[in-house]
């Protein structure tokens, strides 16, 4: 599953006004606001009064394990785990960056820093195994990639402790730092597969119409004079205003559904990369103006599911989060179902972040038919309307105490106020799609 609107301490894209490097910057999104919990209250410099001149040289270099307090964008010291360590200078021991991460929040924050970030005074015994030193480019085969990446770590119990901690092992640094796509420059969150020849490379840059991928500026420069895209490719099945919604088939378009699973890698802790995308369908939402369709985020989907799933990967692009777009994502979806006259439901394993945005989603779905709906509605009559499968609806009525089971069978009970109160909770719905501006007929495999 994928990432919708995560908190606020996602990092967001940075504007690029010029073609050039040199650009004025603004962030979408606030890092901070989360670096400050109730539970630590403010955590401040423990470095007062010159405490970085009284490093402890004997414990240097740090041994990968060791957890130690680390200064931060929002110049606090914050608790971190060395995770990897990479010499900078032919030097002494001295001579590292360590790459972090920030025990108290998510791995997307994940970062390498200089030493004289690290309170030295704050050095914890190594609870690692010791282990030699590595370079920062992760050198994997083809073979060793495909492996890691058709795992999906979550909720697979079959997995062998031995394949979870290979994948962690060739997953926990970041290889990509920085992204260019289209207008923004966008900190990236996590590993993501790319080709070996890309291992030394620490900023990519996208053509944002193909989403070829390049190694330097000009590359993309000329890229750019003769690629003929001005949106994706593939059908064009929704416009409204300026939203405008693309279907791409994996199979005809095989280049850019890989190149679609590496970018959203970047941004998606657990998800499988496909490589043998010609089983998928990919969902593209752009915003429009005179220069073409620019990515927001996408969703994909089977073409065939067994399990009914109508959902498999779900993205919203760091520049565009927090503004409804995933629940839009998300309320297509079933718009799609409805016109294939089936009921649907996302892929498991769900994130916590994707379980909280689609128990929001079918929350307002439901509890807005049963406000305006008189006399009695049963499960399956919910789940005809919605084309929400029937255990969502009644794992998410159970969720908010409105279900009985009496004499045999389950008795929604809706009392008004009670609706209001969960509608309330449930938060506003986010982008509306209007199904009259959809033009799409469900896929059939073409002999």
């Amino acid at each position: 599953m994928g990432s919708l609107d995560p908190p606020s301490n996602a990092h967001g894209g940075k504007t690029l006004i010029h073609d050039d490097v040199e650009d004025n910057r603004q962030i979408t999104g606030d890092v901070r606001s989360e670096l400050s919990p109730a539970s630590n209250g403010d955590v401040g410099s423990p470095l007062e009064n010159g405490g970085l001149k009284r490093r402890k040289v004997g414990v240097l270099p740090l041994e990968v394990g060791t957890r130690v307090m680390c200064r931060w964008r929002d110049s606090k010291y914050h608790p971190v785990k060395v995770i990897e360590r990479r010499k900078v200078f032919s030097g002494g021991p001295n001579d590292y960056e360590y790459y972090v991460h920030y025990t108290e929040f998510n791995r997307r924050l994940d970062e390498w820093v200089k030493l004289d970030q690290l309170d030295l005074d704050s050095v914890e015994a190594v609870v690692d195994e010791k282990v030699e030193d590595k370079v920062t480019s992760l050198k994997m085969t083809r073979h060793q990639k495909r492996k890691i990446d058709e795992i999906h770590v979550e909720g697979h119990e079959e997995l062998d402790a031995a394949s979870l901690r290979e994948h962690e092992e060739f997953t926990k640094v970041k290889n990509i730092a920085t992204i260019e796509l289209g207008r923004y420059e966008i900190e990236t969150w996590y590993f993501s597969p790319f080709p070996p020849e890309y291992n030394d490379c620490v900023k990519l840059y996208f053509c944002e119409f193909c989403l070829n991928f390049m190694k330097h500026k000009e590359q993309l420069q000329r890229h750019m004079k003769k690629c003929d895209l001005k949106h994706p490719p593939g059908d064009e099945i929704y416009r409204s205003g300026t939203l405008s919604m693309f279907e791409i088939d994996g199979k005809k378009n095989k280049v850019y559904g890989q190149n679609l699973c590496y970018l959203a890698k970047l941004f998606l802790d657990h998800k499988t990369l496909y490589y043998d995308v010609d089983l998928f369908l990919f969902y593209v939402l752009c915003e429009c103006d005179d220069r073409g369709c620019h990515m927001v985020g996408y969703f994909s989907k089977e073409k065939h599911s067994e399990e009914s799933y109508n959902l498999a990967c779900i993205l919203t692009l760091p520049p565009y989060q927090r503004k409804g777009y995933g629940k839009f994502l998300i309320a297509f979806s079933y718009e799609l179902s409805k016109k294939e006259g089936k009921v649907g439901t996302p892929e498991r394993p769900l994130s916590d972040l994707g379980l909280l945005s689609y128990r929001g989603y079918w929350t307002r779905v439901l509890l807005d038919i049963l406000k305006k709906h008189k006399g009695n509605i049963s499960i399956k009559e919910l789940s005809d309307m919605t084309a929400i499968k029937a255990e969502d609806i009644l794992s998410t009525l159970q969720s908010l105490e409105l279900i009985q089971y009496r004499k045999g069978q389950h008795v929604i009970c809706a009392d008004p106020k009670v609706l209001d109160r969960h509608l309330k909770a449930a938060g506003r719905g986010g982008l509306d799609v209007d199904v009259s501006k959809l033009i799409w007929t469900p896929y059939k495999e073409q002999g």
